[in-house]
């Protein structure tokens, strides 16, 4: 394993290299945002170890650039905020995990083994296609820039459709994904709500009805 440790603070930052380095996991070091950039663009890690708190590119930027680049490596927030919203800013942002300072070393190592197992994300935090933006930590949707206001299950449908690309989603699908267990599978539910999601995202129509196979998002 290979992590980068993005701190300001040198006394902690090294500590922790000299910790990591001990449980046989090489570890980077830099000091401020803008050179764990360059860091990250160059090397490749499997975890970044990224304070919020940084001279530069604040942390915040960096894990917001790292993820909309697709560079690819987690990213573990370390910081001395640890109050809800903080961590749900966090999250939102695209990090894998958080730790609050004060902290104990064997607990970064595990955490950063087990975010090296996890397997890899199948789609972006934020998705974009066919001019539509749909973010899931914020339930927001825009379509060319215009927000556009959803019922939960008219976003659960669009989620599940945006996270195909233009593959085709069966109505039986739609129904597993965006409906709970009780709901029957012999119900109009599915059909009513893509209708009233294409009147909210407007003209022209983005979601196709694929005869006898289910529905796809796309450009007109």
């Amino acid at each position: 394993m290979r992590v980068l440790i993005v701190e300001d603070e040198v006394y902690l930052a090294e500590a922790i290299q000299a910790g990591l380095r001990l449980e046989a996991i090489a570890a980077d070091l830099a000091f401020d945002g803008n050179t764990a950039m360059e860091s990250v663009t160059v090397n490749a890690y499997d975890v970044v170890v990224l304070d919020r708190d940084l001279p530069g590119l604040s942390g915040d930027e960096v894990c917001r650039r790292v993820v909309a680049q697709g560079i690819g490596c987690r990213v573990l927030m370390l910081t001395a905020a640890g109050d809800l919203d903080d961590k749900v800013t966090g999250f939102e942002l695209g990090a894998d995990d958080y730790l609050t300072k004060p902290f104990e070393l064997r607990e970064l190592v595990v955490r950063l083994r087990a975010l090296v197992r996890r397997p890899a994300a199948a789609t972006p935090t934020i998705i974009e296609y066919a001019g539509v933006r749909l973010d899931p930590y914020r339930r927001e949707v825009y379509r060319a820039g215009r927000y556009v206001k959803l019922a939960r299950k008219q976003f659960a449908v669009l989620e599940v459709l945006m996270a195909a690309r233009g593959g085709v989603i069966s109505a039986e699908t739609l129904l597993e994904k965006a409906w709970d267990e009780n709901a029957d599978p012999f119900s109009n539910a599915v059909r009513l709500t893509i209708s009233a999601l294409r009147k909210r995202l407007g003209d022209p129509w983005v979601i196709h009805t694929v005869p006898g196979v289910g529905y796809r998002i796309g450009e007109p």
